[in-house]
């Protein structure tokens, strides 16, 4: 049993073989596959997904930090009465994103602390989208919801140190396709934390893992983040998918 703990398969890449994209992901043991958010306007594709697969797509919700804009607390209230309408596993996927847009930092940090709060008042953890920012956003949470949230940074790529201050707020570490890459050192990070603390994700459909880099990523092509990882820890990539579900499991209670 594997777990695809963040996958956009909604998106419109997949709109004309998603059936297949399942099928495949079912073929390699993914057992379910979990669908943060982005904004307003994803919220009919997400759904009308999860209709279509109730037993396998399970949705989060939240706003993106790239769609956050002028109008975000327009945004922010629908999606929070969308949150209270339907069964959501997750507030996500929010956070801070500097790669894009330095300018929108204001209204990107109250964005993420407002919905930090819809997560704590309704007991939910959180997916974190941290691009260029895992700092900033490890200082808010020390800072302003410290022991009340728990959650996953999404798609980790830092240090050690980030990756220690990380697990002393106890949130996990979201590992994906970048671990597979030659030219990160994240392999060396994650040898040196427990993988206890991770759990496994494809962003599909970016960041496809060596050797589909550069293509358009699929949940079937976890096994190649699970085999890297078991590279790393020397264990089998059962003992890695055994590890990662249970993780999984717990921190979203699914």
């Amino acid at each position: 049993m594997i777990i695809d703990t963040h996958a956009h398969l909604y998106a419109e890449e997949f709109q004309h073989d998603i059936d297949e994209v399942i099928e495949r992901a079912r073929a390699e043991g993914v057992d379910r596959v979990l669908l943060p958010n982005i904004d307003v306007n994803s919220i009919g594709p997400l759904k009308g997904l999860v209709s279509s697969y109730p037993d396998y797509c399970v949705p989060m919700m939240g706003l993106h930090p790239c769609s956050v804009s002028t109008d975000y607390k327009s945004q922010l209230s629908i999606i929070e009465k969308e949150l209270d309408a339907n069964e959501y596993i997750a507030v996500g996927e929010i956070g801070i994103d500097l790669y894009w847009d330095k300018t929108t930092l204001a209204i990107q940090k109250e964005a993420f602390i407002v919905q930090c709060q819809w997560a704590i008042d309704r007991k939910l953890p959180i997916a974190i989208h941290a691009r260029d920012s895992t700092d900033i956003l490890i200082e808010i949470l020390q800072k302003e919801v410290k022991g009340e949230l728990t959650g996953v940074f999404h798609c980790f790529g830092g240090d050690i140190y980030q990756a220690k201050a990380i697990e002393e707020l106890g949130f996990y570490l979201g590992i994906g396709g970048v671990v597979t890459f030659k030219n990160t050192n994240l392999r060396e990070v994650l040898a040196k934390i427990s993988p206890e603390l991770l759990i496994v994700e494809t962003d599909a459909p970016y960041l496809a893992p060596v050797p589909y880099r550069g293509k358009r990523n699929e949940s079937s092509y976890l096994k190649q983040v699970i085999g890297t990882l078991a590279e790393v820890y020397s264990l089998t990539p059962t003992d890695i998918s055994a590890i990662t579900t249970a993780n999984a499991l717990k921190l979203f209670k699914i």
